[in-house]
């Protein structure tokens, strides 16, 4: 039987998350190749629904990353309303029966190319600890009425 490799879904803020990924792959530091970055401007516009589709697509595990710590970020409080966000998220998934683990929040600098793969390798692991995503198939039928 084949091994399950997860498939994750990373918001990464435009300033320092995103920019720490590319650094990951100019420094050529090896990270597992589960994760697909979507590249947003900052962290704190990150729509709750954003990652609910992404759990209802199929992903396995979410990773939120923004700018370095929280208070340093570029348009002051994203990483804040981040946080708040991912925190209110993890009881949503609880309630819906996906473990919360499956969320992660993560701040990472632009030159934090070995920070962005260490977190990546991490919850590529975890995940495949947890097994697939229990919703996955759920509402494949749905998705086809679109």
């Amino acid at each position: 039987m084949k091994e399950f490799e997860p498939k994750i879904v990373a918001f990464c803020c435009n300033w320092c998350a995103y920019a720490g990924a590319d650094q990951a792959g100019l420094s050529r530091i090896q990270y597992a190749p589960n994760v697909r970055i979507v590249r947003m401007m900052c962290s704190g516009r990150l729509d709750p629904m954003f990652v609910l589709e992404a759990f209802k697509s199929g992903a396995d595990g979410v990773l939120v990353a923004g700018c370095h710590t929280p208070g340093d970020c570029h348009y002051l409080s994203g990483n804040f309303k981040a946080e708040r966000r991912v925190l209110l998220l993890k009881r949503l998934l609880e309630q819906m029966g996906i473990e919360p683990e499956r969320l992660r929040i993560e701040w990472v600098s632009a030159s934090e190319g070995a920070k962005f793969a260490q977190v990546v390798n991490e919850l590529t692991q975890k995940i495949r600890e947890l097994g697939p995503n229990p919703l996955k198939g759920a509402f494949s039928n749905s998705s086809q009425n679109r």
